[in-house]
């Protein structure tokens, strides 16, 4: 059976491109009988709002979408992802690391991942254990970060529609953050976690995302979680060829609603653009 899913932080109110894609996951699912799963990845207290989650519902069921099961909420489930965490560093995968944002970007020559953050390099990963205990005990401020020479896999790879069999090059991500402070898992630990444990068979999501399917392979087969099938749609844009942001206060379809614009319309301009 086909499982699918739909996974928005609730950061604000959804717009054209999560109905875009909250559309297309919807239907691949109900077209042959499958199963349609909402998720809230809402992990980052510091920009998720509870009135957006209510929000992200009630768009969605006015859309004419609906879900199967319990909405899956992350903040709810911090426990899941430190039982991942506590699996990768009892396996010497993981290590502390005490740069700033600041110290990195500030690092000479520093080359740039396929997101444009600019790379790791590295510093902290060969600190002795006694240094590093040292400065958590002194309260230092830390990330966990994957120890990408370490943990990276050769010839991965995963099953994208319409291309087939797409080979993996997750190093080009450099030690990734996995966990913070302020935010106890990242996105890309979360959703590899939750895909698995809802038995997603069909990731579907937009083509920006495309590229951290690489990191997502590698932490499946680290994990030993299954890898689903990939289907990565377009972007919606504006009109001046822009992609649809809620940072760019992107038509909402709250606001379209207001306007007295039907779903029905709305589904239909999706379909044609």
């Amino acid at each position: 059976m086909i499982v699918t899913r739909f996974a928005p932080s609730p950061t604000g109110y959804l717009h054209l491109g999560h109905a875009f894609s909250a559309f297309n996951a919807w239907r691949r699912a109900r077209d042959v009988g499958g199963r349609f799963l909402l998720r809230l990845e809402d992990i980052d207290p510091t920009r998720c709002r509870p009135e957006y989650a209510d929000a992200i519902q009630e768009d969605l069921a006015w859309f004419g979408l609906d879900w199967d099961g319990p909405v899956r909420v992350q903040s709810q489930h911090l426990p899941d992802y430190s039982a991942a965490l506590d699996r990768l560093a009892e396996r010497g995968l993981i290590y502390p690391c005490f740069c700033t944002r600041a110290d990195i970007a500030a690092s000479a020559a520093a080359p740039h991942g396929p997101d444009g953050a600019p790379l790791y390099p590295g510093t902290c990963r060969h600190r002795s254990p006694s240094e590093r205990a040292d400065r958590i005990a002194a309260g230092e401020r830390f990330a966990l970060r994957l120890d990408m020479t370490a943990a990276n896999r050769p010839n991965l790879d995963y099953e994208e529609e319409e291309i087939g069999r797409t080979i993996c090059h997750p190093e080009q991500f450099g030690d990734v953050v996995l966990a913070r402070k302020d935010t106890p898992a990242s996105y890309h630990l979360c959703v590899t976690h939750d895909d698995a444990i809802q038995g997603i068979t069909l990731v579907t999501r937009a083509i920006d995302l495309k590229p951290a399917t690489d990191l997502h392979r590698l932490l499946q087969a680290l994990m030993g979680w299954p890898s689903p099938a990939y289907a990565h749609h377009r972007l919606l844009t504006d009109d001046t060829g822009k992609r649809l942001a809620k940072r760019d206060k992107a038509v909402t379809l709250r606001s379209l609603r207001a306007e007295g614009i039907s779903a029905r319309t709305i589904i239909q301009r999706l379909d044609y653009q």
